[in-house]
């Protein structure tokens, strides 16, 4: 086959791009003002679900929720939370701040000791890090608890 007769190669180029989505759907108010509102978006994104989940929510420095992760997925009445995995999220959606939250799938919001201990852990880490933990709230079957409103983030 001559040089000529060789059919020409063909380059394509392909771009990615990190697209972010908006909340806006989701959240129309675009602003985390209150425990209130992250519990009721963190209720429309966990949802009823029957093991404990562990989420965070991304807010930018104004506040406005950029992602939401969820982190772990447990049994019936506990899920393994590392701030590791935790923050790797957070790094990686260049979050000014961060507010976490888990179901309790019998319905009773009430913080665990273990609750505590790992809203401690995680504000400890993002310190030292930069980026704060605003909160961690407790979802219950129709109510929450915020922790930070308990005194403890």
């Amino acid at each position: 086959m001559t040089k000529a007769s060789r059919p020409a190669k063909r380059i394509q180029v392909v771009s990615l791009r990190m697209v972010r989505e908006r909340t806006s759907l989701l959240y129309p108010q675009r602003k985390i003002t209150t425990p209130k509102d992250a519990a009721n978006l963190f209720h429309q994104f966990i949802g009823n679900c029957d093991r404990e989940v562990f989420c965070i929510m991304t807010l930018d420095t104004k506040n406005q929720p950029t992602a939401l992760h969820e982190v772990s997925s447990g049994t019936l009445n506990a899920s393994l939370v590392h701030p590791r995995e935790t923050f790797k999220l957070a790094i990686l959606a260049n979050a000014a701040s961060i507010i976490g939250c888990h179901n309790h799938p019998s319905g009773d919001p009430t913080p665990s000791p273990e609750d505590v201990e790992l809203t401690e852990r995680i504000r400890d880490t993002g310190s030292l890090m930069g980026i704060d933990l605003l909160d961690h709230i407790v979802l219950g079957e129709g109510n929450f608890i915020s922790l930070k409103e308990r005194g403890h983030p």
